[in-house]
Order: C-alpha cells, then structure tokens, then sequence
C-alpha cells in the first residue's frame, strides 16, 4: 500500500472530502458514492490522495486514477462493478465492492503513485457541442463561414463538432437531426424556441488552445481523458471513445500555451480564413480570478481592432467577472450567452440556460 506521507489531521481532511463526495455523488453516480463512502472510512485509502499536488487532492482524482488502471485490466473482478466495462454491473451496494477496489489498489501501488503525483484531472464534454451548435448556426447566418478557436481544449475533440450527429428533442416528442451519420451522437432535451440552422455551418479554420492539450493519438493520454469520465455515465464514455477514434482520423491543431497571449495571435491568423469564434466551455471556473480578467481584457482588446465573436457556456455564479450574469431562477446553472464585437462595439446576448453536459437547453 502506499505510504500517505500525512499526518493524522491530513488524513482527517482527506477522509471528510472522500464523505462529502459520497453525499454529492449519490443521486447520479451509485457506484462512485458507494466507493467514496467505503474510501472515507478507510484512512488507508482516502489517505492515498496525500501524495498528490495541494490543488489534486480531490475524491475524483483517486477514482479517476483506479479507473485508467481498470481500462487497462478490464479482466479484474473490480470492473464487473463498472457500468461501463461491464453489460451486467453488480450493485453498488454489494459488499464485495470496497474488497476488490482495496485489493486492485494494493497490486498496484507504484502504478497508481505515480498518476496520483502527476496527474491532473481533464474532461473533454462532446456533449457540449449541441449546446454551442445554435449559436454557431446564427453566427454563420450572419458573417458566413467561421474559424473556431476552443480555449481550454484538452483533446481539441470539440473542435471536430461538425463530424458529430445532433439529435434535437422537443417537449412536444419532435426530433430534429443535424449533421451525420456519425459514430458520436449527440442528443439535447430543448424547450422554449431555439433557432436551429437548417445544416450544419461551415467552418472552415480550427484551433484549440490549451496550457497541457491532450494527444489522443497517444494511447496513455487518451486513456486518461476516458478515465476522468465518471463510470456510471457509461454513454458519456462511450461516445467519448467515439470521439476519440474520429480525432485520431482527423486530428485537431492545438498549440499549448495560455489563453490570454495565444489568444490575439490566432484569432488574427484564423481571421485570414473566416470569422473568428472563440468558445470556452466550463474552463474559466479553473482560471484564476486575476488570469479571468487578463482573459476578458484580451477580448475586449481583440474586439476594439476586428470583427469578433465569442460563444461560451459556463457557470456565472462561479465566475462573476462573466458580462452576462447568474440565472435568477436558478443561479447554479450553466448559462449559454455569446458576446459580438462589430466595429468596435460589444453586443450581449444571454441565449439559454442549459445542463453543463449538454444533455439540455432552455433557450431564453
């Protein structure tokens, strides 16, 4: 077992986030609840998270690290718990589960200590494609065909939002299909009027920006970008599998580097193609307060000098320096907003209010 290298009121802390997890986790995730739970009364176990960074000593991260193990043994008696990895899983209430998660543990140890010292936690949400599509489709009714520029990209694999397929439910039971067909299928609940585009716009440059991008051509990388995908969502996983093997037939172009200095100089190259898009999707909640400023600062910079846009889908109760502000009927939701500059004038739009996975809208 690993040794935590903490001590006891290290352990104490670890033990109460592995408890608060539990609590947060149980209505969506009933395996993970069940192990955070099991975890937060083993000081063997929640202890494990000491050696990780101050940052990373988070329930997720540890689950996220056993999981990237499993994928690679998806033989072990612990994945008949996974959704996932199994058709069949057994009930998260079984009480083999914490025995078999301790023993995978332990067989693994010097494995699992160097992704817990190294690793940080990353998603690439697929789901959030059908969120930004509406948006995209107006814009491309306005200026013509776009350059998109993902900040926060990870795998750039939302970057390839036009080879997806988009399944549009209304609350009346009418489907609208966009795009496809296409091993990702992308499906969101709407109500209120979202102004669909009749197809798919055209984009014709891409590029993500990202401090540590994600090579999904390298199979350990790619890996960990499926572990961080909870389990019990296995059609999360699954279509992010999916997407994965579209990005490696076509790989986006992703430069590493902070948003706020890579910004300028690839809107400005992308520019020379089509109208430039930023989108950010639930990444500036990991941004300091100071580098959210910078971030905005630089749009409102770029905007002053060219014709811009900006498309994002983020949380405003945590990121109060957002020019469109919580939801007053639920201030905890995602909200979609875009932002235009046209000659040097800025023009908000607050579009909906939307699920952070995309499996949702409600368009204002």
């Amino acid at each position: 077992m690993i040794a935590t290298g903490g001590d006891s009121s290290d352990d104490t802390v670890l033990a109460r986030e592995f408890a608060a997890f539990e609590a947060t986790a149980r209505a969506r995730a009933p395996l993970y609840a069940a192990l955070a739970a099991g975890i937060s009364r083993d000081r063997s176990l929640s202890g494990l998270l000491a050696i990780a960074r101050p940052t990373q000593r988070l329930p997720v991260l540890l689950l996220a690290a056993v999981h990237d193990l499993l994928l690679e043994h998806p033989d072990h008696e612990l994945a008949s718990w996974y959704p996932n990895l199994t058709a069949r899983p057994r009930r998260s209430d079984d009480p083999g589960l914490l025995a078999a998660f301790a023993a995978f543990v332990a067989d693994r140890s010097d494995r699992l200590q160097r992704l817990l010292s190294t690793r940080t936690t990353q998603t690439n949400e697929v789901g959030r494609c059908g969120l930004l599509l509406p948006a995209l489709g107006m814009m491309a009714d306005e200026v013509g065909p776009l350059s998109v520029i993902d900040v926060g990209t990870s795998g750039g694999l939302n970057l390839l939002l036009d080879r997806f397929e988009y399944r549009f439910r209304t609350a009346g039971g009418n489907t609208t299909t966009l795009g496809g067909p296409s091993a990702v299928v992308i499906e969101v609940d709407l109500a209120g009027s979202v102004p669909l585009p009749a197809a798919l716009p055209t984009i014709v440059a891409r590029r993500g920006i990202d401090l540590d991008p994600i090579d999904v051509s390298d199979e350990d990388q790619a890996r960990w970008l499926e572990a961080c995908v909870w389990p019990d969502q296995a059609d999360r996983f699954h279509r992010l599998v999916a997407a994965i093997g579209i990005a490696r037939d076509h790989p986006p172009e992703i430069v590493a580097g902070d948003a706020v200095s890579m910004l300028r100089p690839v809107v400005e190259e992308l520019s020379e193609t089509g109208h430039p898009v930023v989108m950010n999707t639930w990444v500036l909640n990991y941004f300091t307060a100071e580098d959210r400023i910078a971030y905005l600062a630089e749009l409102e910079r770029i905007g002053a000098e060219r014709d811009v846009s900006w498309v994002y889908a983020e949380a405003p109760a945590l990121i109060p320096e957002l020019p469109t502000g919580p939801d007053p009927k639920d201030p905890h939701r995602t909200v979609l907003s875009m932002v235009r500059w046209r000659n040097g004038n800025r023009l908000v739009d607050h579009l909906a209010t939307c699920h952070p996975h995309g499996f949702w809208m409600h368009w204002r």
